[in-house]
């Protein structure tokens, strides 16, 4: 038992510590994923350590321990209802409630019908599709007749996007910020009450062993879009399967440059991905917006087949409103040249995928 508790004990440590090594390789970023389960694994392991035989490094093991346990739930508590943000409700300078299902949906996922019925069951006034391809494209046409306005980037490579809207899309634009195969959606809408926004669609390839061997693509990505964010005078807000985890040092980089807000934050985590394994589900389906959006609901919604559960927000944009200025974090100047450096190693980065993905 003691040996069993000594291993324990060690990779956490080591996977507590990789993510703070500044290397981009997925050794080091991919524990950033299980944060999450890391933690809860170091309190089972804590626990253990008080039923086996003692010897003379146990309370400094436990020491340690706990140490970590505290570490990451300083880090974690920021995204449960423990922490406490100030709810903001609607006024009559508001505009409506809208809604929109943001779907990673696997491109080898053939179950058209059950997504289908996930958005005629929940009406969205838009929605967002990940790694849907021309096969997807054809099983959604059933759809236009309530979404006249769409935006299409038709992949095989599994980073296809396409974007449906009930409202009227004045004007949009595919981007190819640091590969020419990886888009996001950029598109300015006008709601029925006379609000605009700006609606960005992300899916940038991950850091694994069985796509790409750094975070450089991924990175370098987002931190485009944070970039392109601050040159737009109106609401925002960026979803998609970012690939990454909250409270990652690219993600706040993001938050930062990007002078946006995560409502995850006093909320929930919102795991999204496996969709299948509950108890090792990581929270990489992000949604960022700025301080004239406020969420009213944020949640996961049933499965429909794919390897993501579907992200369903709640909001209303309000001009009026300021109390979610305090909720901004600015960069400094280090960490504005860090991005800007980031996003030139993504565009040097040549990511090695197939124009026409396989299922393994």
């Amino acid at each position: 038992m003691w040996e069993i508790y000594l291993i324990l004990s060690a990779l956490l440590l080591i996977l507590t510590v990789f993510p703070k090594i500044p290397s981009p390789h997925w050794v080091f970023r991919f524990p950033d994923f299980g944060k999450i389960q890391i933690t809860y694994f170091t309190i089972i392991t804590f626990v253990l350590g008080f039923i086996i035989e003692k010897t003379e490094y146990f309370w400094y093991l436990q020491g340690l321990l706990l140490a970590m346990i505290v570490y990451h739930g300083v880090v974690l508590i920021k995204y449960t209802p423990l922490y406490k943000v100030k709810k903001n409700p609607q006024t009559d300078k508001s505009s409506k409630k809208y809604h929109f299902i943001s779907a990673n949906i696997y491109q080898f996922n053939t179950d058209y019908e059950k997504f289908i019925s996930l958005i005629n069951k929940n009406k969205p006034e838009i929605f967002l599709t990940m790694e849907s391809n021309g096969d997807w494209e054809n099983a959604l046409q059933v759809l236009e007749k309530d979404y006249p306005y769409q935006h299409k980037v038709t992949l095989e490579n599994t980073y296809g996007m396409h974007f449906y809207s009930k409202m009227k899309i004045e004007d949009s634009k595919t981007h190819y910020f640091v590969a020419d195969d990886i888009p996001s959606i950029e598109a300015h809408l006008r709601t029925d009450d006379g609000f605009e926004f700006v609606f960005f669609g992300v899916h940038p390839p991950p850091p694994s062993p069985t796509e790409e061997e750094t975070s450089k693509e991924r990175d370098g990505d987002i931190l485009s879009v944070a970039k392109r964010v601050t040159e737009i005078k109106k609401p925002v807000i960026v979803v998609g399967d970012f690939n990454n985890v909250a409270w990652s040092k690219s993600s706040i980089l993001f938050r930062k440059t990007s002078h946006l807000i995560d409502p995850r934050v006093g909320h929930a985590f919102v795991s999204t991905f496996h969709a299948k394994y509950k108890l090792f589900r990581f929270p990489i389906d992000l949604m960022f917006h700025s301080e004239d959006i406020f969420i009213k609901d944020l949640k996961t919604l049933e499965n429909f087949g794919s390897d993501h559960l579907p992200v369903y927000c709640e909001f209303f944009i309000d001009h009026y409103k300021h109390d979610q200025e305090e909720r901004i974090e600015q960069a400094d100047s280090e960490e504005i040249a860090e991005a800007e450096e980031i996003i030139e190693e993504g565009k040097k980065e040549d990511g090695d995928r197939d124009a026409v993905a396989t299922e393994d």
